[in-house]
């Protein structure tokens, strides 16, 4: 059994900008009750030619160049996606025919807002049981096409993005980078955030979530801690799913990381599901926020109401 390690981080957004005035236009709605709900300001949103997969693999482009890899390097490629229009071949194996991939494992995890920690967590198992040497993960999400762009509740909130992670292993001796996860779900409020039907659409029960959040995951997010054999108060960096800033702030200090500094891409990004844990974790280093080897709770949670989570170290 050996450890593993985020090596690199990649991001990718789309260049169209929406702002809150952009929607006042469609939707009766303004700056002012999107940002006082929501803490939202911007979002970025794909066009009809950008499907989710190439989001994916720019981000992932991005990962590899950062780690000094090629596509030969990889050997799993997982991607936690949402709202891949296609079914197969899978988003996953689209990246690595983008990237020009000789013969990976190609997996999509569906696990909504949630499924970037589930496949980061997924990606550690297989290495460390020696299924994979390297692994690329990715949370890449289009939320713009499965939006219904009349209902004011859902379509202030979404944006499209992905971010991606390097798995590795580390050395026998050395500390492991990922920690273990902490996961699970509440099925019997599975209703409480959906994308269903045709043409699928977003929609969720915005109270229930919130309530749900505020309540039960600090608890959650303490023991994710607490299986990396770390206190709250020890994390350098807390990146929540980006949903709500509502909802970020206020979980961020009851879990009392009191010492760290709290993602809040939600503000420019909008909610990207999968995507927004790693692109604000890579927006994060990028700009030199968290400092290389930084203890970093990563938490996502959302549709199923499924949830992960567990301390990374940043690369």
């Amino acid at each position: 059994m050996t450890g593993t390690r985020i090596a690199a981080l990649g991001h990718y957004q789309p260049a169209k900008v929406l702002t809150n005035e952009d929607l006042a236009k469609l939707v009766d709605t303004s700056d002012e009750w999107i940002s006082s709900r929501v803490g939202i300001r911007t979002r970025h949103m794909a066009g009809p030619d950008e499907p989710v997969d190439e989001l994916a693999a720019h981000a992932a482009g991005k990962a590899l160049a950062t780690a000094g890899l090629g596509a030969a390097d990889i050997d799993l490629v997982l991607v936690a996606t949402s709202t891949a229009i296609d079914r197969s071949p899978n988003t996953a194996a689209r990246v690595a025919a983008r990237l020009g991939m000789g013969s990976p494992a190609t997996m999509d995890l569906n696990v909504v807002c949630a499924g970037f920690t589930h496949a980061l967590a997924t990606a550690d198992h297989a290495i460390r049981a020696g299924g994979a040497r390297r692994a690329l993960v990715i949370g890449a999400d289009k939320m713009t096409e499965v939006t219904d762009w009349t209902d004011r509740t859902t379509c202030v909130l979404v944006g499209d993005g992905a971010g991606a992670a390097i798995v590795e292993a580390v050395a026998d001796d050395a500390e492991p980078g990922i920690g273990p996860v902490l996961w699970g779900s509440v099925p019997e409020m599975g209703h409480a955030v959906r994308i269903e039907g045709t043409p699928p659409r977003f929609a969720q029960e915005g109270q229930s979530v919130y309530r749900w959040a505020t309540q039960q995951l600090p608890a959650l997010a303490r023991q994710a801690c607490e299986r990396s054999g770390l206190t709250p108060e020890d994390l350098a960096g807390v990146v929540l799913h980006q949903a709500n800033l509502r909802i970020i702030e206020p979980l961020a200090a009851k879990i009392g990381a009191v010492n760290a500094v709290v993602a809040r891409d939600v503000i420019e990004s909008g909610n990207t599901s999968a995507a927004s844990i790693p692109l604000a974790l890579a927006k994060l280093v990028e700009r030199g926020e968290l400092p290389s080897g930084a203890p970093t709770l990563l938490f996502g949670f959302g549709g199923n109401l499924s949830y992960a989570g567990q301390v990374v170290r940043v690369p």
